[in-house]
């Protein structure tokens, strides 16, 4: 027996394998309670999302479709990306033995797909913020949607939007920690180990990552602006500390042009550049050509030849005026009408939507100017300030968010370009089509719509040519009987007549030159008509009106 006061030893913890067993266990069920917390949250956190997505969007309706599109984001995305990760996860419960292994192993497969959705979704949510910082200045509206809000999800409390649009922020935040926790409670040499701890990494480097994104969105939102400013707004706007900076990329630009300082290549933007101007210059060319093409399609519309009275009774012209009536008042709007919506309208925001990267590829470039001072700087002195390392992040950010969007961009842009000639040129074939369908019933009725297409070309080409000599021999007959072209002219020296044939002129007085010659052709008299007497008088003793030189030279015979 044990002598009184001595503790009698434990069945639990009696030896140390047995309190090894104990603490296995409970490593074991904080596990299974870390496993089951990760799937109980992300299935109520899907159930939230699908809420936010068909409940509470679809009753926001008196807000416009470009407020809804910026408070949601790529929420869909999301809601996507998430259901098949729930549906695997929950599948994992059936393989007890390996289920936080294969926890691993499926986050190891969906983080990048993660990160592709919810770095949009991030980005994109200080807009929403801003959004919602104006619904606050109309109490009404705003009243309206947080009882929507309220029917739909009441825990959302008086924070109402906020707390919803800020759920998918939280639970990417989350992942790592809640995987950090089943990894705490796994046994270090347990096979899936090694697996969770790069989960856990792959999580970290995923929030970092969007971290990232998020930075340069802001820094790229910040110089895609393209403000419409005047020369005295651009003046207004100079200061000390621009001037600086404006003069010092110039002395870089100018060092690197006379090969004192080296300049810096980068063959993958390079290229991505030359692209996207390529696609700027095609969708600038397309937009002007369908202008010019909108104008001439408004004169043709004006021109309307029906309404006048031909004066030829009956016949094919009553037949034409009909068919130009219908289709100036039917198809040509109908079809103006529509090239303006599919072709015109799409041209103008596929442009507008290149004006904010043509305008951060030119800011790379004062970027670029800054990043290589600051380079040469830390090269020389070893140091630099925060001013200056701010300068060398900002390129850094621009470049790599012009190098990994710029594909994308450019091949999004040449597709809504194709897409936009295809809808053209289809919109071009149907008003062929409903043009001969129209004139169907009156070619059927014209004298010549029997001839074949060769026969009726010659047709038409013999009466062009009997037509223009017609008009060629109208023309001869019309100019013969056109009066002679007639000069007034200054008489410089008076002239008294001497005969029945001349007429007497004074110095300085205005003469209608009729021929610069005689009858005889001699070109010393010219006849004049001075106050409405004709007669000849010496070429000499005239001149123009803006010439003190002799007339004589250069009249009309």
């Amino acid at each position: 027996m044990a002598e009184p006061g001595t503790d009698e030893p434990s069945s639990r913890t009696g030896s140390p394998d047995g309190e090894g067993q104990v603490s296995g266990e409970r490593l074991l069920l904080h596990q299974r309670l870390a496993v089951r917390e990760l799937i109980d949250t992300e299935l109520s956190y899907l159930h939230v999302l699908r809420l936010c997505a068909s409940d509470i969007r679809s009753s926001l309706q008196q807000l416009p479709q470009r407020d809804l599109d910026v408070l949601f984001s790529n929420i869909d995305d999301v809601i996507e990306v998430n259901s098949r990760f729930l549906h695997d996860l929950q599948e994992t419960a059936s393989r007890k033995e390996e289920q936080v292994h294969l926890i691993g192993n499926l986050f190891l497969e969906c983080h990048e797909e993660l990160e592709r959705v919810y770095k949009v979704y991030c980005a994109s949510y200080d807009q929403a913020l801003l959004l919602l910082d104006t619904y606050r200045r109309e109490p009404e509206l705003q009243r309206e949607i947080q009882s929507i809000i309220e029917a739909v999800l009441p825990q959302a409390g008086p924070s109402g939007l906020s707390f919803l649009l800020v759920i998918p922020l939280q639970r990417i935040t989350k992942y790592p920690l809640l995987l950090q926790k089943i990894l705490e409670n796994t046994v270090p040499d347990a096979s899936a180990y090694p697996v969770l701890q790069r989960a856990v990494s792959a999580l970290q480097d995923v929030n970092t990552n969007i971290n990232e994104y998020k930075r340069r969105k802001e820094v790229a939102s910040k110089y895609t602006k393209v403000e419409q400013l005047t020369l005295r707004e651009r003046l207004a706007r100079l200061n000390t500390h621009t001037l600086s900076k404006k003069t010092t990329r110039l002395s870089q630009l100018l060092k690197q042009e006379a090969g004192l300082v080296p300049r810096t290549e980068d063959k993958e933007f390079d290229d991505l550049e030359e692209r996207f101007h390529c696609v700027s210059l095609c969708v600038t060319e397309m937009k002007n050509n369908v202008a010019v093409y909108l104008d001439n399609l408004e004169a043709f519309l004006c021109f309307r030849p029906q309404e006048y009275d031909l004066d030829i009774p009956g016949g094919p012209v009553v037949q034409y005026c009909s068919l130009m009536r219908d289709l100036q008042l039917q198809a040509f709007p109908y079809f103006k009408q529509r090239l303006k919506g599919l072709v015109w309208q799409p041209l103008c925001s596929l442009a507008k939507a290149l004006a904010g990267p043509q305008n951060l590829i030119k800011k790379r470039l004062d970027k670029l100017l800054d990043f290589e001072r600051v380079e040469e700087k830390l090269l020389e002195v070893g140091s630099v300030t925060y001013e200056e390392q701010e300068a060398r992040h900002t390129y850094q950010a621009l470049n790599s968010l012009l190098v990994a969007e710029l594909p994308q961009l450019n091949q999004l842009a040449m597709r809504w370009l194709g897409q936009i000639l295809c809808t053209f040129m289809g919109l071009q074939r149907e008003l062929a089509q409903q043009v001969l369908q129209r004139a169907e019933g009156s070619l059927a009725q014209l004298p010549h719509y029997h001839l074949s297409e060769p026969a009726f070309r010659k047709l038409v080409e013999d009466a062009l040519g009997q037509t223009g000599h017609q008009l060629r021999s109208f023309q001869e007959n019309f100019e013969k009987v056109l009066p002679p072209p007639t000069v007034q002219v200054v008489a410089v020296y008076p002239f008294v007549a001497r005969s029945s044939h001349e007429v007497s002129l004074q110095a300085g007085q205005l003469v209608t030159v009729l021929e610069a010659q005689d009858k005889k052709g001699n070109p010393e008299w010219s006849l004049v008509e001075v106050n409405e007497q004709r007669g000849y008088v010496p070429s000499s003793f005239l001149a123009r009106a803006a010439s003190p030189a002799p007339w004589g030279w250069g009249l009309p015979s």
